[in-house]
């Protein structure tokens, strides 16, 4: 999920005034999550966290033998935060790539997905074209026939997006020459200005929308094609302090176990009707 100029900008500072990881066992962590992407995570009517993920770091946790508390954040002060000290592990679709690897460490991932564009079903905008089907892309890949013709299709509209994501950063590099770019600080305050006819379009995770798409009474549907591919990144992982390896170590086996077993499969399946396990 979620990389722009605000990651580099105070993760920098952050960073540089970490104090320095002390080798330990790690019988307890704790993991934050935003609590309103669902539906990765949620924040449930009772206060607790539920969704893919909580149930996930569930599994990992009881695997690696660690006691783990989660705490909700929001979103775009979590890699300072983590770098501060304030919790342990990110969880929260967190798209591993090279330039956040610049200042945090990331376990082997859990989950890799598409991305894809969505409008109202009675707009213009609607199916455009490559709808249904999926493309895949490289980091920083131009010249990509189909994406050259959403800007044709998607010209002078507005689009919304979730601020300090990797699919900002996408939209910015592709469309923000041609449509007016619209940030918010959460997925669901975008889908609701959609739903509404506030903005034209939204770009986010493609198992995201699914879950919105219900949650908008089926008014919302994908409009030109998926996006997958390395352009994500090597799919979402969990973010640590980068001198935490041994925690990195405890969670990479726990991961890879959850994988092998289908475990992964099975809750990506109940909260995604898709299989979300990387290749």
């Amino acid at each position: 999920m979620k990389f722009s100029a605000i990651l580099l900008s105070g993760v920098m500072a952050a960073a540089a005034f970490a104090a320095p990881a002390v080798a330990k066992d790690w019988k307890t962590a704790t993991i934050t999550l935003e609590g309103a992407y669902a539906p990765w995570n949620m924040t449930n009517a009772d206060g607790t966290l539920g969704g893919f993920e909580p149930e996930l770091a569930k599994v990992l946790c009881e695997r690696a033998k660690i006691d783990c508390k989660l705490v909700a954040s929001d979103w775009d002060g979590m890699i300072p935060a983590l770098n501060a000290g304030k919790f342990d592990v990110i969880m929260d679709a967190l798209s591993i790539t090279d330039e956040r690897k610049q200042v945090i460490g990331f376990t082997v991932p859990y989950a890799a997905t598409p991305a894809a564009f969505a409008t109202a079903k009675d707009s213009p905008l609607a199916k455009a074209a490559g709808t249904g089907s999926t493309i895949k892309m490289t980091p920083g890949q131009t010249g990509v026939k189909e994406v050259d013709a959403l800007k044709e299709a998607f010209k002078g509209k507005t689009i919304g997006i979730q601020a300090a994501t990797v699919y900002a950063k996408f939209v910015y590099d592709n469309f923000g020459s041609i449509a007016t770019i619209r940030e918010y600080k959460t997925g669901a305050d975008r889908d609701l200005d959609l739903q509404n006819g506030r903005i034209d379009l939204g770009f986010d995770d493609a198992v995201y929308f699914m879950n919105a798409f219900a949650s908008a009474n089926d008014t919302l549907a994908f409009t030109g094609p998926e996006i997958a591919g390395s352009i994500w990144g090597e799919g979402e992982g969990l973010g640590i302090r980068q001198a935490d390896t041994d925690l990195r170590d405890k969670l990479n086996e726990a991961i890879k176990s959850a994988l092998a077993d289908g475990t992964i499969k099975t809750l990506s399946m109940k909260w995604f009707k898709v299989d979300v396990s990387p290749n």
